[in-house]
């Protein structure tokens, strides 16, 4: 079992962050935000793929003042982007944004974070500080940090920004202390986390395309919520916010924090193997995904073993629910450890669909 960090609880729509919430996943769009029918497009199918927040980016008034019209299409909560301008924070507030998030990097006048504080205090919506490594304020802003190493610098940033708040009396604060850099990103949560009990948003930043970057945000993800460090988590990859989705739910199923529908274990074959083991598990998931509630995968989870061979299945797949042992162009179908029958390597993921069924 994890045992969580104890944090306040955040309120972002309908969405709870942190104070034994579980742990939810955010994504965030691709396309300008000013284009209102393909965010709300974007932004639904991603609700349906599973994202429980959503992130877009304000680059303009345009973006801030559509978010208006676009909150009043979707069921996910969204949160505005802001960098730079804190006017467009301010905007993005009275458009219905359940929460903005700011760059202390680029926005850090204190009378400019105080107009912005007093608003969302107003509207009784959070705000996110989210410090980059790629943007951090520069030394004469904080020159306390100008020695330390990165992961310090970024800890310590968001200290100082979190008692500015803390004095405008202002607590629905969540906070993100992204790198790209997996090792300073993961120290710079561990020595926050300590210091305050804000609810806090996980990430590696840039992570990359999607094998290098879901490497790099499962081992940083992975790393802190073991240490029952997150509250919240966005995996960004250049790639799809579907694949983005993908990743973050298998992150946090794999930690058993939270659980998707059915998971497939299988072993990684080897000369014993007598079947097309690849083909059947990737027949097997697409089978899965098209048993579909809501658009979603199915919420029933059970764990399904396919094995190649004697060796891993039944008797290392003992705890799955259900699985096959393959041999030669045939295989055993067993439930809870015990054999049930006999079956062709053609009715495979047939059979076993049958038994998900049952």
């Amino acid at each position: 079992m994890i045992t969580r960090r104890k944090t306040r609880q955040i309120s972002l729509g309908r969405v709870k962050i942190g104070g034994g919430a579980p742990v939810s996943i955010q994504s965030m769009t691709k396309i300008k935000t000013s284009d209102v029918a393909g965010t709300v497009r974007e932004i639904n199918d991603l609700g349906r793929a599973g994202c429980e927040i959503i992130r877009v980016a304000v680059k303009d008034a345009a973006d801030a003042e559509s978010i208006r019209k676009i909150r009043a299409k979707i069921k996910i909560p969204i949160v505005a982007d802001i960098h730079f301008n804190y006017r467009l924070a301010l905007s993005a507030i009275s458009s219905g944004a359940d929460k903005i998030r700011i760059n202390p990097g680029n926005i850090s006048k204190r009378e400019e974070l105080i107009k912005v504080i007093k608003a969302a205090k107003k509207r009784k919506i959070p705000i996110r500080i989210g410090l980059n490594s790629g943007s951090l304020p520069d030394n004469k802003i904080l020159p306390s940090t100008i020695n330390h190493k990165l992961s310090t610098k970024l800890a310590s940033c968001a200290f100082q920004y979190i008692k500015l708040f803390e004095e405008m009396d202002f607590r629905d604060i969540i906070v993100s202390l992204k790198a790209s850099d997996v090792v300073s990103t993961v120290r710079a949560y561990r020595e926050l986390a300590g210091k305050c009990d804000y609810p806090f948003h996980l990430g590696v930043t840039a992570s990359g395309l999607p094998r290098e970057g879901t490497v790099k945000s499962a081992i940083g993800i992975g790393s802190l919520l073991l240490d029952g460090i997150g509250d919240t988590i966005r995996v960004s990859l250049t790639a799809s916010s579907q694949e983005e989705v993908s990743v973050a739910r298998h992150v946090l199923g794999a930690l058993g924090l939270r659980k998707f529908g059915p998971e497939v274990i299988a072993c990684p074959t080897c000369g014993r193997c007598g079947v097309d083991l690849v083909k059947i598990v990737q027949d097997l998931n697409k089978e899965l995904q098209r048993t579909t509630n809501d658009g979603r995968r199915t919420t029933k989870h059970v764990k399904i073993a396919v094995m190649g061979c004697e060796v891993n299945g039944p008797g290392e797949a003992r705890d799955a629910d259900i699985g096959i042992a393959a041999g030669k162009g045939s295989g055993v179908i067993f439930r809870g450890g015990k054999i049930i029958r006999k079956v062709a390597e053609k009715d495979f993921v047939k059979e076993l669909l049958k038994e998900l069924r049952r």
